[in-house]
């Protein structure tokens, strides 16, 4: 792959960024396919189902009925409305219009909120696998990302030991994402409710509790951290999305709950940014939270099928280890036994090296 090249008239701050890999990867991908190359494209988090057409009619109806123009910066006033229904119906949350936004992508969310809160010495905590974007932005800010590593028992998951030994004084947010980007993990309430226990003796620390698999769960029972812990409501912000459950990425529309000190504060940093998110995706996922859910049990059975398929091809592998994930559309597989081995294929491969390599 070329080199990422960084202009020397950019920010330090920018010059020190990486580009998303699963962006990067993504975009190769479509390249190729472009080329009539026959690609199977493995970066994105993105379902090859497409948006459910009742969903897609109400966009249509909205563009024909002028819904085209600006609307209020963090949602329309009939969006809140459904979000607020959402978190109660499925979170039992509780929110306010003033305790909701909507922004571009809950991706926009994450970042906005810690745009809008981290100070250049503050510490956020991530639980190891992560997501490729969270340190990423956590550095834009000039803050400090602090991961934490997973215990070879621990299924991936924080354990209340890990997070103690992890905070200190200069931590400010500790990034929860059940079902887990790349892992699959899902906390429980009791697991969730022992990492409170550890944060309520750190006052300032806020908790993202980035909710966007939540409606892929296989195995158990997904439960949000302000639901489970419910003292330290005040301190989160559950952020959640159309993108995953619905099929609509490309939509770019994520939500956010929580504190209206915060929700003021993302609200102005969009104002002075990207204004309100688009009110064609305001209206499709309108009509996805009001809607019939009928198809989101459908879907998640035929990814616990896909799911159970790619494990028994992969387990053929004696050098592979995969766990069994129990939500989210990921498989996180230890390849260490392979690492520095040559296939006679592979060596082939890398004799003819080109990019992008034909094997």
């Amino acid at each position: 792959m070329p080199a990422h090249v960084i202009h020397d008239q950019l920010s330090t701050r920018l010059r020190a960024l990486q580009p998303s890999v699963t962006l990067v990867i993504s975009q190769l991908a479509r390249k190729l396919t472009a080329e009539g190359r026959d690609i199977i494209n493995m970066s994105s988090g993105e379902l090859d189902f497409d948006t459910h057409e009742p969903i897609v009619r109400s966009a249509i109806a909205a563009l024909h009925d002028g819904q085209t123009r600006y609307t209020d910066v963090g949602g329309t006033p009939a969006l809140k409305a459904a979000i607020i229904a959402k978190f109660k119906r499925e979170n039992q949350l509780t929110f306010t219009p003033r305790q909701i936004i909507a922004s571009t992508g809950a991706k926009q969310i994450i970042f906005n909120a810690l745009l809008a809160t981290l100070e250049p010495e503050d510490e956020v905590t991530i639980p190891a696998p992560y997501w490729v974007s969270y340190p990423e932005m956590v550095r834009l800010t000039g803050a400090v990302p602090r991961y934490v590593e997973p215990g070879d028992q621990d299924d991936f998951k924080l354990t209340p030991a890990r997070l103690e030994a992890a905070l200190n004084a200069n931590s400010r947010w500790l990034l929860i994402n059940s079902p887990g980007n790349p892992s699959g993990a899902l906390y429980n309430a009791q697991e969730l409710r022992a990492l409170g226990e550890v944060l309520a003796t750190y006052p300032r620390v806020l908790v993202i509790s980035d909710d966007i698999y939540e409606h892929i769960v296989y195995e158990g029972a997904f439960v949000s951290f302000a639901t489970a812990v419910p003292s330290l409501a005040a301190r989160t912000l559950t952020v959640n999305g159309v993108s995953k459950a619905y099929a609509m990425t490309g939509w770019r529309l994520g939500y956010a709950g929580g504190p209206e000190w915060l929700i003021d504060g993302l609200s102005l940093l969009q104002s002075q940014s990207t204004s309100c998110p688009s009110a064609i995706g305001q209206a499709g996922a309108l009509a996805a939270l009001n809607g019939p859910q009928a198809l989101l049990p459908e879907w998640c059975g035929r990814l616990r099928q896909r799911r159970d398929v790619a494990l028994s091809l992969l387990r053929q592998a004696p050098e592979l280890k995969v766990a069994t994930p129990p939500a989210a559309f990921y498989l996180f597989v230890d390849c260490r036994d392979l690492i520095g081995k040559r296939s006679r294929q592979a060596k082939q491969c890398m004799m003819t090296w080109r990019w992008p390599p034909i094997c």
